[in-house]
């Protein structure tokens, strides 16, 4: 009964997560969304045209408003509050999979592979559909202000189709075979061996993907990521800013390598009775 009344309570986690999970992509697109028209609003032209409206009003004495500062003032207001929500929803989707996680010490380690595995599939998923980094070239301008040169927010799948679009195809295929699908497949894999532990190809599945899971290049991903999250704050014409999609990544590194332990160590059990 009371293994009955965990496994529903992990279910609950899971639908928790998906809900949580989309949440944090929406609010990630709309803040994606939001910067995106803000920084429409700091090239060189419109900051000179917006610094012509604040002198027209403010010789004016107040007769002339300036209509574009009160909808700079909402798009930032708008931006900050779709940051907000997309970190907070985040964070309840990695506490929910933290709970996941600490059902190892409840559940057989079969059981714990299997919402282990859903877990870091669903982690995965949000990781490449969610933006992970922003990514701003400005440069400061004597009355003007800070002027925005270059703007561009990245997202894994959004690079990759990015990469085709220019003609990149053999970095695209790359990245997408070790950073997409090689980590989808052996997500994929450990929820099979869960399921199917008595089956012959279940010893054959896990020893393929520890043979093939140093080529997977999602861990090197995040790393390279923050080095250029890192390397780009330090310059004086670049900022970058990370986005809840690495956070997703990062998640599903370490939840990914704790499953395979377990299914490893689950098939070792089995083997040995």
């Amino acid at each position: 009964m009371t293994q009955k009344i965990l496994y529903a309570l992990l279910t609950l986690f899971l639908a928790l997560m998906v809900f949580f999970g989309s949440k944090a992509y929406m609010q990630a697109k709309a803040y994606e969304n939001a910067t995106t028209s803000l920084v429409t609003h700091m090239s060189a032209k419109k900051l000179a045209e917006f610094q012509l409206k604040e002198l027209a009003e403010a010789f004016s004495l107040g007769i002339y408003k300036n209509e574009k500062k009160n909808k700079i003032v909402k798009l930032t207001r708008d931006q900050q509050l779709h940051k907000k929500k997309s970190q907070e929803y985040a964070l309840y989707f990695i506490l929910l999979l933290l709970g996941i996680l600490g059902s190892y010490f409840l559940l057989s380690l079969r059981a714990f592979t299997f919402f282990g595995a859903l877990g870091a599939f669903m982690t995965l998923v949000f990781g490449l559909i969610t933006p992970i980094m922003m990514v701003t070239i400005h440069k400061k301008v004597e009355y003007l202000g800070d002027v925005v040169l270059s703007f561009e927010s990245k997202g894994v799948m959004g690079s990759i189709s990015k990469l085709f679009e220019n003609g990149d195809v053999v970095v695209a295929i790359v990245i997408l075979l070790f950073s997409v699908l090689v980590p989808l497949l052996k997500t994929l894999s450990l929820l099979f061996v869960s399921i199917f532990m008595e089956s012959k190809f279940a010893h054959g599945i896990v020893k393929f993907f520890k043979m093939i899971g140093k080529w997977s290049m999602v861990d090197v991903f995040v790393v390279a990521t923050f080095l250029v999250y890192l390397t780009a704050n330090k310059g004086d014409v670049s900022r970058a800013e990370v986005e809840v999609g690495l956070y997703f990544f990062l998640a599903y590194v370490i939840v990914s390598m704790l499953v395979s332990l377990s299914a490893d160590r689950m098939l070792h059990r089995y083997k040995e009775a």
